[in-house]
């Protein structure tokens, strides 16, 4: 795979983090570009992206080019996506227009991703669409599943002002093949990405780290959203962290009713989530900032996967219909 022209479709926290890391180590090898909107696109085009590390004194700020409007871009060989699950269906046209023969889009996701089931040889759902998460098919129509390359990100970021990033903790990107092959296209992407930087890592089982990351994410997402804590706060509070683990366990139920595989169980996730500081969750920071909430590709897939495979999940029934009302209040407030 020759990799030249890489676009960065939602610059936000991980997204902004790759475009800055690619822009300033491989800006000479690659043609870099990003898509954003309002003040963080006039910020990057004004002053590029900065990205400000814990522990790091001296911020790393790249220069690249920006856009809210994708079809200005020519099209691309690798498109990297940092927008939520909730957000990409309504950008399906947008990334379809940086596509041509050959193209990858590596797709950086929280929670169940709408291209689960392509070429899933372990649940018996091979090829199942999910409309929940893409419901006019678009982006199984324009975007395509095959072209696809999974990332579950174990990183904590947030946008803390316009064209500014600041990161939490020592990242690490898996990567895979919906397939499970380590195809040519999956290494040739790892291998420029880890020559950034960046702590990449290819998987032949994306799903398995998936579900692994979505037990902690179909748990404290939620329940910080309705409590509005911290992560050391969920956790020091013992009726909270219980929910937690009662969440943990249905969704660790789900996955394996698919065929997933866990490195770890709930005991051993709880222990490692109570090192966790005073770290705001991602939907924590869009109720915040009165943004749409990213509930159904987390907890509210693992309700519907649930009931798809017959795996009773009343804690995350509770939790999605508390989430989504306080989602429909913070936005009717806005």
């Amino acid at each position: 795979m020759t990799i030249r022209n890489i676009c960065i479709y939602g610059a936000g926290a991980l997204g902004g983090t790759f475009a800055a890391k690619i822009a300033s180590r491989l800006g000479e090898e690659v043609n870099v570009s990003a898509v954003a909107r309002g003040a963080h696109l006039a910020a990057i085009r004004d002053k590029g992206l900065t990205v400000v590390r814990q522990g790091e004194e001296t911020p790393l700020n790249a220069r690249l080019s920006a856009t809210s409007d994708p079809s200005e871009l020519p099209k691309q060989d690798l498109v990297i996506t940092g927008l939520k699950g909730h957000q990409l269906a309504d950008a399906a046209e947008g990334l379809a227009s940086l596509l041509k023969d050959g193209t990858r889009v590596m797709m950086i996701l929280n929670g169940i991703p709408w291209w689960y089931f392509h070429r899933d040889h372990e649940s018996g759902h091979a090829e199942r669409q999910l409309p929940e998460l893409d419901p006019e098919g678009k982006l199984w129509q324009l975007v395509g599943p095959e072209r696809v390359i999974g990332c579950v990100a174990y990183q904590g970021g947030e946008v803390i002002e316009p064209g500014t990033v600041r990161l939490s903790g020592d990242g690490r990107f898996f990567l895979g093949e919906p397939s499970g092959e380590l195809s040519r296209d999956l290494v040739s992407i790892a291998d420029l990405l880890g020559r950034t930087g960046l702590n990449v890592i290819p998987t032949q089982r994306i799903r398995d780290a998936i579900w692994l990351k979505l037990m902690g994410n179909a748990a404290y997402n939620p329940i910080s959203a309705l409590t509005r804590g911290r992560m050391n706060s969920i956790m020091e509070n013992r009726l909270l962290a219980e929910q937690v683990g009662k969440v943990m366990a249905e969704t660790k139920a789900v996955g394996e009713a698919l065929g997933a595989v866990f490195g770890s169980g709930v005991e051993e996730e709880l222990n490692r989530s109570a090192g966790f500081g005073p770290v705001r969750t991602s939907m924590l920071q869009d109720l915040i900032a009165g943004k749409p909430l990213e509930i159904v590709p987390l907890t509210g897939m693992v309700v519907a996967l649930g009931k798809l495979k017959g795996v009773p999940t009343p804690t995350c029934e509770t939790v999605l219909t508390l989430a989504t009302q306080l989602d429909r209040e913070n936005l009717r407030d806005r």
